[in-house]
């Protein structure tokens, strides 16, 4: 009995531990954050000139109903990834279409109040409420991520093919990243067609190439290929997969919707007031890769800064009109959900901090079974 809680309370002290290393790291980036975004607010406060009262007009003169429309659109999304995640299970374990909602909300919630380290939080919830391994719920994750990328890349690629010569900034660029983002996706199919049909074969392959640099690689390289072959069992026919493209592709139409909504929502400015669905697209990408690496707070407002400049430059939008649509983008389709998702977990009793801590733990120990 005492060695069992000798146990259990060195395993809760690691976790702890844990959490206090999570801590640091955030608050260490955190601050480096903080003082670069000084460094150029000092550093622009006398070279870029920005009306107040221009932005206050922006804001206020702003077609809200179409803003409505877009936090309707990403809260018809969440619908769509609970349902994507319950089918992804059918195969293991039914479970009603929309039984998933909570742990969609919720993992959204922590990714946007703590950062990208709360991204295993979804899986986390998702094994919890089902009583399924967390391995496998990280490989559903891992095809989900998949199918997202490659329907981005596909409405992207799309947009560029379809949009009129010369309406897009930079065209060749452009149409470039679009030939790319395809080519990627196609290369991303055959990879993952390749990982389903052979996947422990590649597995020990990776092992033994990269084995001879580092084991420690090469074991890590193998164990993420076997997990995303526990991923693709979920896809087991032809209408599974048609299934998940028809819903992931209705979510990102959605999603595109928003963010077109919003931009238009901007009537005192003409190019926002006139977006076209091909630059809402471009708009889109822009905006995703500066949320790949998303901080707590801290991270909001460096990504306004980053789409507000891609907005001015790729657009020609002033700076007081760009800046409130880059503000209202972040806090429609990201913040949008945060409100629900803390109601969300303090009905179901959960901390989301304590949970982003658990998740990443116990993602560490199945990495090392």
């Amino acid at each position: 009995m005492k060695l069992g809680k000798l146990v259990c309370n060195v395993h809760w002290e690691k976790r702890a531990d844990d959490g206090d290393v999570l801590k640091n790291k955030q608050l260490i980036v955190g601050m480096v954050v903080l003082v670069i975004l000084a460094g150029l607010a000092i550093w622009g406060r006398n070279r870029i000139h920005f009306d107040f009262q221009e932005f206050r007009t922006q804001v206020a003169v702003a077609d809200w109903r179409k803003i409505a429309f877009a936090l309707a659109c990403i809260y018809v999304g969440y619908l769509f990834r609970s349902v994507r995640w319950a089918l992804l299970l059918r195969h293991n374990r039914r479970v009603p279409l929309l039984s998933l909602l909570g742990t969609q909300v919720m993992g959204f919630t922590a990714v946007a109040l703590i950062g990208r380290v709360a991204d295993l939080v979804r899986p986390y919830l998702v094994a919890k409420k089902t009583g399924m391994d967390l391995s496998s719920q990280i490989a559903v994750y891992i095809v989900e991520r998949l199918s997202d990328a490659g329907s981005m890349a596909l409405i992207f690629s799309a947009a560029v093919v379809l949009t009129p010569p010369g309406s897009m900034p930079h065209p060749e660029l452009v149409k470039k990243a679009g030939y790319w983002g395809l080519a990627g996706t196609v290369g991303g199919a055959l990879f993952l067609t390749a990982v389903r049909l052979a996947g422990e074969a590649l597995a020990s392959g990776f092992e033994r190439v990269l084995g001879a640099m580092s084991k420690k690689l090469g074991h890590a390289v193998g164990h993420k290929i076997r997990t995303f072959q526990v991923g693709l069992d979920t896809i087991r026919s032809f209408s599974d997969f048609a299934v998940m493209v028809v819903l992931s592709l209705g979510m990102w139409v959605l999603i595109t919707a928003a963010y077109l909504n919003i931009a238009r929502a901007f009537v005192h400015s003409p190019q926002l007031a006139g977006m076209t669905p091909g630059n809402c697209v471009l708009l889109m990408v822009v905006s995703g890769g500066a949320s790949v690496v998303q901080l707590p707070v801290i991270g909001w407002f460096s990504q306004i800064v980053f789409v507000e400049q891609a907005i001015q430059r790729f657009f020609g939008v002033s700076p007081e009109a760009s800046t409130a649509c880059a503000a209202m983008l972040l806090i429609v389709t990201f913040l949008g959900i945060v409100p629900i998702g803390l109601i969300w977990a303090q009905v179901e009793n959960v901390s989301l901090r304590k949970v982003t801590v658990e998740s990443e733990v116990a993602e560490a120990e199945e990495g090392t079974l």
